[in-house]
């Protein structure tokens, strides 16, 4: 009888570790798979890599084979028109009031009129204009109105590129906000939160949130700690991941033999997922030493949104700087945002402003935000234009960024006529300096242009695209 209870006991003990050990394996999967192994690529080994995918300047590079980025900057509410569009066409134009800070930089951007998202016109669906405005404003497709998990939206045309490049650089794409981070709930009118703060759409139901916090992006790029500092924590870090991983594995495989067949098909997914981070780490390394930027490690979101907006522009510059990514999203503030800009003297918020049913003074405020937004992105593109590539050219030269909203008049939220800035020279096949009216063209014609320069392959059409646009 003693023996009968000590060997029940044994097994019972037995049960517990092996169910300990599965929440072990299932519990460290969900920690491994949300860190991002930082390591940089070096230039040299990039440029093996698009030799080898079809010759320099085939894939995410410039025809002299220096890296070609893309990045898409958001701003929210749409834009007082006559102080945003310019006079005049062609070459022969001039800067209104909201464009004047970009007037050291007109040779290097063309704004384009007659872009058009309809996509996010009402139809049948009604209110909820600020969601669709952001949540097809990178895929061309209408969303599903709901505010539960049924969301559907589109690939987003950043994803699309970062599927084809993506292997190039540590990282295929990377998304950034100056706003908070949500993927669900009711935030306009019957349609999902996740319309309006995330840009990027890796598939039609899953978004890819962007990170708020410069701190963390700035330690997914480079690596904890100080400077001088940062490679050799990552290295004792990644050591650490691949001990963790070979212990995965060898426990795994002696848990295999106690397992029923639906457990076994689990635990094959969880392998898969283990092996991908094997593949993670090993491309990693082979990228080489990590660049370690002489710069402070950020702090964590400034409590000025000035210095905030500021911080994260300067990370997607050292991000492209460093190669770490080609393809890049920044959604400055979530589609309908009501923040205050005390900064300027503006105490009510900027969505109740945009509806000022034309009076002049609710109009000149909101005039004043979009001179502001304005203003940090010629910082950006200045420094951009002030940071020397691989082949001696400007970051900026060897770049397309798109600058715009899904909103064009935010009083009366329409759809058609977006406010759109495209700079850069994208490694010398854009053709800036001027003002082009398209002519009621869909946004998604520019976007398809632009994937098709980054050398995006079998990508005829994309979301309502009617041809590539050839007048940039």
């Amino acid at each position: 009888m003693k023996h009968t209870q000590t060997a029940n006991a044994l097994s019972s003990a037995q049960r517990q570790a092996n169910l300990s050990r599965r929440r072990f394996l299932r519990g460290l999967g969900v920690c491994m798979t949300l860190p991002a192994f930082e390591s940089l690529v070096r230039p040299g080994m990039a440029m093996a890599a698009e030799t080898a995918a079809g010759g320099a300047g085939a894939l995410g590079a410039t025809a002299a084979g220096a890296p070609l980025r893309m990045a898409v900057v958001y701003f929210p509410n749409g834009a007082i028109q006559d102080a945003f569009w310019p006079t005049g066409e062609g070459r022969d134009f001039n800067l209104s009031r909201t464009m004047k800070p970009m007037e050291p930089l007109k040779d290097k951007f063309q704004v384009i009129s007659g872009l058009d998202d309809i996509s996010a016109l009402p139809g049948a669906d009604g209110a909820g204009d600020h969601a669709r405005a952001s949540g097809t404003f990178l895929t061309g497709v209408r969303v599903r109105k709901t505010a539960g998990a049924d969301i559907h939206a589109g690939v987003s045309i950043d994803q699309v590129v970062a599927n084809q490049i993506g292997h190039l650089t540590r990282f295929p794409s990377l998304e950034l906000t100056c706003d908070s981070v949500r993927k669900s709930g009711n935030c306009d009118s019957g349609y999902s939160c996740a319309y309006q703060y995330n840009l990027s759409w890796q598939s039609p139901t899953v978004p890819v949130a962007p990170e708020p916090n410069p701190r963390l992006l700035f330690e997914r790029l480079f690596g904890a700690g100080s400077h001088g500092q940062r490679a050799a924590n990552l290295k004792a870090r990644q050591a650490r991941q691949k001990s963790i991983l070979d212990f995965v594995m060898g426990d795994a495989s002696s848990l295999e033999s106690d397992l029923g067949s639906r457990d076994k098909r689990k635990l094959d997914e969880y392998l898969t997922s283990v092996r991908d981070i094997e593949k993670r780490i090993e491309a990693s390394e082979n990228y080489g030493k990590t660049p370690d930027p002489n710069v402070e490690t950020p702090e964590g979101i400034p409590a000025d949104f000035e210095q905030y907006v500021q911080l994260m522009y300067d990370m997607m510059v050292l991000s492209f700087q460093t190669d770490s990514t080609r393809v890049a999203t920044f959604l400055l503030a979530n589609e309908g945002s009501n923040r205050p800009f005390p900064e300027i003297g503006i105490a009510e918020g900027h969505h109740d402003l945009s509806h000022h049913r034309n009076r002049k003074e609710m109009m000149d405020k909101v005039a004043e935000i979009d001179l502001w937004y304005m203003k940090q992105f010629s910082r950006f593109l200045t420094k951009m234009e002030q940071t020397k590539d691989l082949d001696g050219n400007s970051l900026l030269h060897n770049s397309m960024i798109v600058y715009g909203s899904g909103n064009s008049d935010g009083n009366r939220h329409t759809h058609v006529n977006l406010p759109i800035v495209l700079a850069g020279e994208g490694g010398g096949t854009l053709n800036p300096g001027k003002f082009i009216k398209a002519g009621g063209q869909p946004f998604t014609n520019l976007l398809l242009s632009m994937a098709d320069r980054m050398g995006v392959k079998n990508v005829q059409h994309f979301g309502d695209s009617s041809r590539p646009m050839t007048s940039i």
